[in-house]
């Protein structure tokens, strides 16, 4: 394996120096003899500092390929500074999808200005692909197909092909289509070129695989294309007409910005945080947050306070109180991950909630009541007290079967409400696991003391 790739920290670092010492004819050099991608990273792992003078040095040719690999914030910076024939030049070559995703963060004057400069059939691609929302498969698509009747010969399919300068990327089948431009089926690239050149590709086409609906949601767009192991697919409207086809690049995009989302939903921060971003402008997004766990912090506390006369006689119980909540809080939170992986993946539908949340008490029981025993025993060795290693021990079964339940029960409940569970699951949980793990702990132990 050759050992003199750079790798892109090592890269980056030699950038960081260059600018640093004002070689800027080198980190030009550098930064364009990279891929698009790399040239992203760059500038996303970059201070904010060094990003504009770094977007100064990228060729122009290219400003358009990066600016599709940038996140949508970062997108919005660059383009903020470009007039409609700037974008209008930069996007010359990108694909519908991307050239889209890049208009969108765009005010709609200049929109129109940059769509207005292109040639009527670029036009008409580009606005039949902004009808959609970019969370949809229309969205998603581009228009970018070889299309090709199905009764024609291989021999005139291959002279066909011949014809063109370049096939679009990532085409792994041609689509066949009536003479209403409906789809009706796949004739795969691997297939052609292997098979009789006088057969039809009526004979040699596939069609036992379903076109994809252009209102699909993204998230189940990427299901169908790791259960299928695609790599591109076609896209058709209600009546069964071909509109676009989408590629496996777009979908592994949809793939990471919903990890990026179920991670760092769950600290309340949107996906597209930028790690450099300003103090002013990643403070208030973090304090938001910080102000509703505070609330939820007050509401575990006025639970506390309502038992302060019982911890003052047994000071144990403070001593002791956190064990419950903290276990039923991450008794919780494994039940509430395991839920929220299963609705991202579409594998928990109506007929199995039910064997879910039983499955999840049951868990929950069993738990509950192994790890009471422990804490008992801890308990009553620590203080020599057997009442409060009863107590202890019943507190956790009741807190730890609640947080099982409320796990598993919260993520379905909120998504029947069209609310993100790995946005609010989590503090909903702690609240519910922090007070009945404190209530049922304080008020076990004011009927043994009182």
């Amino acid at each position: 394996m050759p050992q003199n790739i750079a790798k892109p920290q090592d890269t980056l670092d030699r950038l960081t120096l260059s600018l640093d010492s004002g070689a800027f004819v080198d980190v030009q050099r550098m930064l364009n003899g990279m891929p698009p991608a790399d040239i992203a990273h760059m500038l996303e792992s970059s201070p904010p500092k060094f990003r504009n003078i770094l977007w100064k040095l990228i060729d122009v040719d290219l400003e358009g390929e990066v600016l599709g690999e940038l996140p949508d914030d970062l997108q919005s910076h660059f383009l903020s500074r470009m007039d409609a024939a700037e974008v209008a030049t930069i996007t010359e070559g990108l694909e519908d999808d991307d050239i889209a995703d890049i208009l969108q963060q765009l005010p709609d004057r200049i929109t129109w200005e940059v769509l207005n400069s292109m040639d009527h059939q670029d036009r008409a691609r580009l606005e039949q692909v902004m009808l959609y929302p970019d969370d949809v498969a229309g969205g998603l698509m581009n228009t970018d197909t070889i299309t090709i009747r199905a009764r024609l010969t291989l021999d005139v399919v291959m002279r066909y092909l011949r014809r063109h300068e370049d096939l679009p990327p990532m085409t792994d089948n041609l689509i066949v289509v009536n003479r209403s431009d409906q789809f009706i089926g796949l004739l795969p690239l691997r297939t052609l070129l292997v098979s009789d050149p006088s057969t039809t590709v009526r004979e040699m086409m596939i069609t036992d695989i379903d076109p994809i609906p252009v209102d699909t949601p993204d998230d189940e767009v990427a299901r169908l294309f790791e259960r299928n192991d695609w790599v591109s697919a076609p896209v058709v409207d209600e009546s069964g007409r071909l509109l676009g086809r989408i590629t496996i690049d777009d979908v592994v995009d949809v793939i990471r910005e919903d990890a990026d989302h179920s991670f760092m939903s769950m600290a309340g921060l949107d996906e597209e945080e930028d790690t450099f971003a300003p103090v002013a402008r990643a403070a208030p997004k973090r304090a938001i947050w910080l102000g509703i766990n505070l609330i939820t912090a007050f509401i575990a506390a006025a639970a506390i306070n309502m038992f302060q006369d019982t911890i003052d006689k047994v000071v144990a119980l403070a001593v002791l109180m956190p064990i419950v909540a903290s276990m039923g809080g991450v008794a919780g939170t494994q039940t509430l991950t395991v839920l929220v992986r299963g609705i991202a993946m579409g594998q928990v539908v109506r007929n199995n909630q039910n064997w879910l949340l039983v499955r999840e008490v049951i868990i929950g029981v069993i738990n509950g009541v192994v790890w009471a025993a422990v804490v008992a025993v801890a308990a009553s060795l620590w203080f020599d007290d057997w009442n409060i290693a009863l107590i202890i021990g019943a507190a956790m079964v009741i807190n730890l079967v609640t947080a099982a339940f409320t796990g598993a029960a919260l993520p379905l409940l909120l998504t029947r409400f069209k609310i993100d569970p790995a946005l609010a699951g989590g503090v909903i949980l702690t609240t519910v696991t922090d007070v009945v793990g404190f209530v049922s702990f304080l008020g076990l132990a004011t009927m043994f003391y009182a």
